[in-house]
């Protein structure tokens, strides 16, 4: 497996990060990435209203699909499809806009996959594998020799083509990625058991009660739902699957429990292809308001754990035409600042202070306004002696003068949608306003 080396960023200061040493290959090049972006995300309630999961807006200016889609990119695979289902209008829109640089005239792409009832024409996609599935004909029709199969809603960088010499190393015929999570999380995962060489030789699909990690009993190996196949192992195991009565044509729940006693399935450890800092690597399924808040909360922090400027492993987005942010008045009773902030291009922050928070491309906030803790969304406007504490604010809301959120939650419990943990989330609908994706 013969490695590409880059050049290490040049202004040190901007990267806490050591240089990451790719591995793209014959092997990466000759790799098909499916993304399976069809999830709603019902857990993230109105935010995915309107748009799927991996659409939703994340730190600043990219989409939660734009991180996996990066990671494809910069580990040298470029033969992409992503598959889509569920209210994808803004993540179709998003993909051909910020995504239509790979040329197809040296096989490199982005596809679009919709789910357009190519089998079955009485079904969508059904599961993950049957998204895979009904699109065997593309897969036929490129014949890659591995096959990546990645969800499109989680928010990490991998090398994954460390995780393709790790498959080829072992002679395997399915590799798992893996994490480790404390035991009362692991419900929510596949979880497995490996032997001393990391063959998996035990897979349950979220366990009312997880088996823990020999070594550490307090924790569970858990599946970060990417897996590289073989590509003419993965078409025999969808044929059979599809065959199975009673499957419910899911990867978790049917295709690996069926093929770990049968074949070779490995794990391979995150931290051994984690691009950045390797001694707590970085992963979050951003899947609640809660998790989705704090993620973005940790962004505004003096040294994130997650580093969006890192030159050698760039997060590649939609990159709209924008002014930069400004900041206007300085007199005693209004001052236009930002501190412990994330402020993206187009923000005006106009007499009004905030804190600890992250805007996004193009929110105005008007004279003696407050906000703190929040995460605001692109073409937000904040009216006039507005307060914002502990909330996300959707695309395109209109805050009116002089309202306040999350200052008292039972009032706004009245309005909005007040998750467990506390955070208001306020949608365009919530106010009597238009959609917006």
């Amino acid at each position: 497996m013969s490695s590409e080396t880059h050049r290490s960023n040049p202004h040190p200061e901007t990267s806490r990060e050591h240089h990451h040493e790719r591995f793209i290959s014959l092997a990466t090049r000759n790799t098909f990435a499916m993304i399976l972006a069809g999830g709603r995300g019902t857990r993230l309630k109105q935010l995915t209203d309107f748009r799927a999961k991996p659409a939703v807006p994340f730190a600043g200016k990219f989409r939660i699909i734009d991180f996996t889609l990066s990671n494809c990119v910069n580990s040298g695979i470029r033969k992409i499809g992503v598959a889509t289902q569920y209210k994808a209008h803004s993540l179709i829109r998003h993909i051909q806009r910020g995504w239509s640089f790979l040329d197809g005239r040296f096989d490199e792409f982005i596809q679009l996959l919709p789910a357009q009832q190519q089998i079955d024409e009485t079904q969508w996609y059904q599961g993950t594998a049957d998204a895979v599935f009904q699109n065997l004909h593309f897969l036929d029709r490129y014949r890659s020799q591995y096959v990546l199969i990645v969800a499109g809603d989680h928010i990490y960088k991998m090398d994954y083509g460390r995780m393709l010499a790790s498959h080829i190393e072992h002679e395997a015929d399915m590799s798992v990625a893996c994490i480790d999570v404390p035991l009362s999380e692991a419900r929510e995962f596949g979880v497995m058991g490996v032997d001393g060489d990391d063959r998996i030789v035990t897979f349950v699909e979220k366990p009312e009660n997880p088996p823990p990690m020999p070594d550490q009993p307090e924790r569970a190996l858990a599946s970060m739902g990417v897996y590289i196949f073989n590509t003419q192992f993965l078409l025999d195991q969808l044929a059979r699957d599809a065959a199975t009565p009673g499957s419910s044509r899911d990867f978790g729940k049917d295709i690996i429990p069926h093929i770990v006693p049968r074949h070779r399935v490995y794990a391979h450890r995150f931290a051994d292809s984690c691009v950045g800092n390797t001694e707590t690597p970085y992963w979050r399924d951003v899947g609640t308001i809660d998790a989705y808040w704090e993620a973005n909360m940790e962004m505004t922090k003096v040294t994130p754990e997650l580093n969006l400027y890192d030159r050698d492993w760039p997060i590649w987005t939609y990159q709209e035409q924008l002014p930069p942010a400004k900041f206007v008045f300085d007199d005693d009773d209004r001052r236009g600042e930002a501190i412990d902030s994330m402020v993206s291009g187009g923000c005006i922050i106009s007499g009004a202070q905030v804190k600890r928070s992250l805007l996004f491309s193009s929110v105005h906030v008007h004279s003696w306004s407050s906000i703190s803790d929040a995460v605001i969304l692109p073409y937000v406007n904040v009216g006039r002696h507005v307060t914002l504490r502990r909330c996300v604010i959707d695309k395109s809301v209109w805050i009116p003068d002089g309202m306040r959120i999350g200052v008292d939650l039972e009032e706004d419990r009245q309005r909005f949608h007040v998750s467990p943990g506390g955070i208001v989330l306020v949608t365009p609908e919530m106010l009597g306003q238009g959609a917006a994706a």
